[in-house]
């Protein structure tokens, strides 16, 4: 399979990952991925793979200075190891945000754009939710 494939099937199964959260959190399809971190624990095997064939291409990875880690993103197989990287972190963010929330009852309404935030832009869903969850626990005391 070549990186460009991989990269579109990474895409694809963490996709409907997204929508079950966001639309179907509390279904027990939706439950049983995020419980057992299906998706991310497929996509870090990916991840692992890539990262190794990265590391065989081009020596050990410098992360040192801004300059090592744009170089680091000329070669497809870490460029794609990244991108992996980001899915799957996002993912578990994600899934830990909807754990927090079972004690939280944060209404779905709220929960949804911190879940697609985390999706899109990551850092800033989750400082979303961060906020939201302080001030949630703040009326709970």
């Amino acid at each position: 399979m070549t990186p460009t494939e991989v990269f579109s099937i990474a895409g694809m199964i963490t996709m409907p990952m997204w929508i079950l959260m966001i639309l179907l959190p509390k279904w027990k399809v939706t439950r049983f991925f995020i419980d057992y971190k299906v998706i991310p624990l497929a996509l870090s095997a990916v991840y692992a793979v890539y990262i190794f064939k990265a590391i065989h291409i081009g020596g050990a990875m410098d992360f040192g200075s801004l300059d090592a880690v744009m170089a680091l993103f000329t070669e497809q197989n870490a460029v794609l190891a990244g991108w992996v990287h980001y899915l799957a972190f996002d993912l578990v963010v994600g899934m830990w945000m909807l754990d927090q929330n079972k004690k939280l009852h944060i209404h779905q309404v709220l929960m949804a754009p911190c879940l697609f935030g985390t999706f899109m832009f990551g850092p800033i869903g989750f400082l979303l939710f961060m906020i939201i969850r302080a001030i949630k626990l703040k009326k709970q005391s």
